[in-house]
């Protein structure tokens, strides 16, 4: 499997982007080491891995601590190597947040018509509240996820215009 990791840090300089070598990383530990690594001194610290234009995963750490996961697809963990590090270690599958995406309006929850679908292929894991506070909330990033067509560079992209990070991946990608 191909992949692509991006360091995505924010220091008191702003963000900033580095891609990040996962060759050779034995378990997450090596990995959110080489995450620190990036900006030693980041108050957050984000690490995006595209696999094979199909899965996403995401690391953060504040303050170099506090390890939060969330991937786009289980499978992922199932299907590579590096999904498995990744991912491995999550136990909880994402609950269903159908119901929270409009609490204004519990009377409405039957319609589902304006809100898109999951795929039911697709099964996230992890924490998808992990960038609620930078400005994408769980049930923004789990639409993005289930949205037919979405490639993992579309997702990260779409993560980092969203928390204002957009200019430093798109900088990283042309490099």
């Amino acid at each position: 499997m191909s992949h692509f990791a991006a360091a995505v840090t924010r220091g008191a300089e702003g963000w900033a982007a580095a891609e990040l070598d996962l060759s050779g990383v034995a378990d997450i530990e090596e990995i959110t080491d080489r995450l620190r690594d990036a900006d030693p001194e980041a108050a957050v610290s984000l690490l995006f891995v595209e696999s094979d234009d199909a899965y996403l995963a995401i690391l953060r750490l504040d303050d170099g601590e506090d390890l939060r996961v969330f991937g786009s697809d289980q499978v992922f963990a199932d299907e590579s190597r590096l999904g498995a590090i990744l991912l491995g270690d999550i136990e909880e599958q994402v609950p269903d947040i159908a119901d929270d995406e409009d609490e204004d309006s519990d009377e409405d929850e039957d319609d589902g018509d304006d809100r898109p679908s999951a795929e039911p292929d697709v099964e996230p894991v992890g924490d998808p509240e992990l960038l609620a506070d930078l400005g994408m909330p769980g049930g923004r990033l789990l639409e993005l996820c289930a949205q037919e067509g979405m490639l993992p560079a579309d997702l990260t992209a779409e993560i980092c215009q969203a928390i204002g990070a957009g200019d430093e991946i798109e900088e990283l990608r042309e490099a």
